[in-house]
C-alpha cells in the first residue's frame, strides 16, 4: 500500500490554519461581554482619557500573552502540567482556579449571549441565553468539532470587527483627541486598568491561545518564531477591536449624549448604538454582544476543560463531552440566579483577575530558573524581566478586585 504523505504546502497551509485558530480565540475571549459593558462604561465616564487604560491594558497583554505562548510552546506541555513540574502542586492549584474562574466567567458569558438576542430579537434574555448555550454545545458534540470551533470563532470574530467599524465611522469621534490622550491622559484611573485587565486577561483568557497552539502540535524550539508573531497578531486583533469600540462609543459621547449609568438594568454600549443608527444600532449592537458572548462561551469552555488533564488523562471525544457538560452546567447556574446579569458581567471580571497573577508568577519562574523545562533553552532575558513587572501589577490589581468579589457576595 502506498503510503500517504502530506506535502509541505498542505502543512503550511494546515500550521497557517492553526495559528489562525490560536489568534482568534485568545482575540475573542478577549473581547467578550464584559469587557463590551465595561468599554462603553468608563467612556462615559472618563471620555478620551479612557484610551490611555486601553493602551496600557494593551501593553500588560502584550508581556502576559507573549511570554505565556512561548514558554507553552517551549515547555510543549499544558500550563497545569507546566505548572506542577516546576512547582509539585502548583499545577493543581492553577487548574482548579482556571475551572472555577472559567465557570463563572461562563455564566456572565451566557448572561451576555442572553442580552444580545434580546437587543436583537426582544427574546427574554434567559430563553437567549439557553439556545445560545445549546449551539455552542452543539459545536462540541459535532464529529468536526475541531473544524467548526475554528471556523465559528474566526468567522464571529471577523464579523465583530466588521461591525463595530461602520458603528465608529458613523460616531465620527474625535480622533485626534483620543490618540493625543492614549499618552498624554487628562486622567489616569488605576482602577479602570485593573478592571478592564481583570477582564481581559484574567483567568483562562490567558491560556486560551496557547493551549489551541499546543493542540495543534505547533510548539517546540523550531516553532518558536511563528508562536511569536501570531501571539503579536492576536494582541494586535486585540486592540484594535478594543479601540474601534472605544471610538464607537465616544463619538455619541464627545457629541454631547448622557449615556444612563446607574442602576443594573443600565445598557451604555446598547445606549450609544441606538443613538448612531437608531433601531438598527440596537440590532447591531445585539449583534455584536452576542457574537462577543457566544465566542467567549466556547473559549472559556475549551479553554477551562484543557485544565482537567492536570487530574487525568483525555482524548479528544473525552474533552469534548466534558466541554458540554461544562457548559450545561453553566446554563443551569445561570437558569437558577436571580442575579441581573450586569451584575454577573462585573464579578466575574474581579474573580479572574486574582487568577492571573498566580500562574503569570509561575511562569515567569519557569523562564528564569527552569530552563530544563524547556528543552535547555536559554529565555528571552527582556522579555522575563518585562514578566516580572508586570507580574508585581498584576498582583496588586489582583488584590485591588477582591472588594467587588465581596460586593457581589454580600449583595
Amino acid at each position: 500500500m502506498a503510503e500517504s504523505v502530506t506535502s509541505p504546502s498542505a502543512a503550511s497551509a494546515a500550521a497557517r490554519g492553526g495559528f489562525m485558530a490560536a489568534i482568534f480565540l485568545m482575540a475573542t475571549s478577549a473581547i467578550g461581554p464584559g469587557f463590551i459593558t465595561q468599554t462603553a462604561t468608563f467612556t462615559a465616564k472618563l471620555g478620551a482619557a479612557f484610551a490611555f487604560a486601553i493602551l496600557a491594558s494593551i501593553v500588560i497583554d502584550f508581556v502576559v500573552q507573549l511570554n505565556i505562548w512561548r514558554i507553552t510552546a517551549l515547555t510543549k506541555r499544558n500550563a497545569s502540567d507546566t505548572a506542577n513540574a516546576a512547582i509539585p502542586g502548583a499545577g493543581y492549584l492553577l487548574a482548579i482556579l482556571v475551572l472555577v474562574g472559567g465557570l463563572a466567567f461562563n455564566i456572565g458569558n451566557i448572561a451576555g449571549a442572553g442580552l444580545g438576542l434580546n437587543a436583537m430579537f426582544g427574546l427574554e434574555p434567559k430563553i437567549g441565553g439557553a439556545l445560545s448555550a445549546a449551539l455552542a454545545i452543539g459545536i462540541f458534540l459535532s464529529r468536526r468539532a475541531g473544524l467548526l470551533l475554528d471556523r465559528s470563532l474566526i468567522g464571529l470574530g471577523l464579523l465583530m470587527i466588521a461591525m463595530t467599524v461602520i458603528v465608529a465611522l458613523v460616531s465620527n469621534p474625535p480622533v485626534g483627541d483620543a490618540v493625543r490622550q492614549m499618552v498624554l491622559p487628562e486622567i489616569v484611573d488605576f482602577a479602570t486598568i485593573t478592571t478592564i485587565v481583570g477582564g481581559t486577561v484574567g483567568g483562562y483568557i490567558t491560556y486560551s491561545g496557547a493551549h489551541r497552539l499546543l493542540d495543534k502540535g505547533l510548539v517546540g524550539e523550531q516553532n518558536l518564531a511563528a508562536v511569536t508573531r501570531a501571539s503579536l497578531t492576536g494582541i494586535a486583533v486585540t486592540g484594535v477591536m478594543r479601540f474601534i469600540l472605544f471610538l464607537a462609543i465616544l463619538g455619541v459621547v464627545a457629541s454631547g449624549v448622557t449615556l444612563d449609568l446607574s442602576g443594573q438594568a443600565a445598557n451604555p454600549a446598547a445606549q450609544a448604538f441606538a443613538v448612531v443608527l437608531g433601531e438598527w444600532g440596537m440590532r447591531i449592537f445585539g449583534l455584536i454582544f452576542w457574537a462577543a458572548a457566544i465566542t467567549s462561551v466556547i473559549g472559556a469552555a475549551y479553554t477551562s476543560v484543557s485544565f482537567l488533564v492536570a487530574f487525568r488523562t483525555m482524548g479528544d471525544r473525552d474533552r469534548n463531552i466534558a466541554t458540554v457538560i461544562f457548559i450545561a452546567i453553566s446554563l443551569a447556574v445561570y437558569l437558577s440566579l436571580g442575579t441581573a446579569p450586569a451584575a454577573i458581567l462585573v464579578f466575574v471580571g474581579g474573580f479572574n483577575g486574582l487568577i492571573l497573577p498566580i500562574g503569570l508568577t509561575i511562569f515567569t519562574y519557569v523562564g528564569f530558573a527552569r530552563a530544563d523545562l524547556m528543552g535547555g533553552h536559554v529565555y528571552n532575558r527582556p522579555l522575563l524581566i518585562a514578566s516580572a513587572v508586570v507580574c508585581a501589577l498584576t498582583w496588586y490589581m489582583g488584590f485591588n478586585s477582591i472588594g467587588p468579589i465581596f460586593a457581589f457576595l454580600s449583595a
